[in-house]
């Protein structure tokens, strides 16, 4: 599995809940470039909408070589492939007060595209200065033990 993107700031500003992979349907310009390397999940999402799932604002970049086969925006919104069930639960959930969809990850399964999309609750500006704190006092406890074991 050869991870492509990664959303960083998701487990920052969100309480992972619940995880779902999810196919992605793209054009052959466009698995190129991710096969390339070339995407960002930063500041994309994932929207419900008449029972499909839409991720929006994934940006991946125009295949170079293409020439003027790939005329699309790199920003374009991309239908999500979840089984039926899977779609139900989600819809379900985010209907709910404060849960929201968002890709976590972009990867090759195979040969396949998928993305990793999470339900999420966000989190309270106290949450994450906690989540700061302990991310600094577990480096600082790396840090002692390296030091001990030198």
């Amino acid at each position: 599995m050869k991870v492509i993107a990664v959303n960083k700031t998701a487990s920052f500003e969100y309480f992972i809940e619940e995880k779902y992979e999810a196919g992605v349907v793209l054009e052959g310009a466009e698995v190129k470039s991710l096969r390339a390397g070339k995407a960002s999940l930063s500041e994309s999402f994932c929207e419900v909408r008449g029972g499909e799932v839409y991720l929006k604002n994934m940006h991946i970049a125009v295949y170079d070589k293409s020439g003027a086969f790939s005329t699309r925006d790199a920003r374009r919104e991309r239908k999500l492939l979840l089984h039926r069930g899977e779609i139900y639960k989600i819809v379900g959930k985010v209907n709910e007060r404060g849960y929201t969809l968002v890709p976590l990850r972009v990867y090759f399964k195979d040969a396949l595209v998928k993305v990793e999309i999470a339900l999420c609750k966000g989190k309270h500006t106290y949450d994450k200065k906690r989540t700061i704190a302990e991310r600094d006092r577990k480096r600082e406890m790396d840090r002692d033990a390296k030091e001990f074991l030198k």
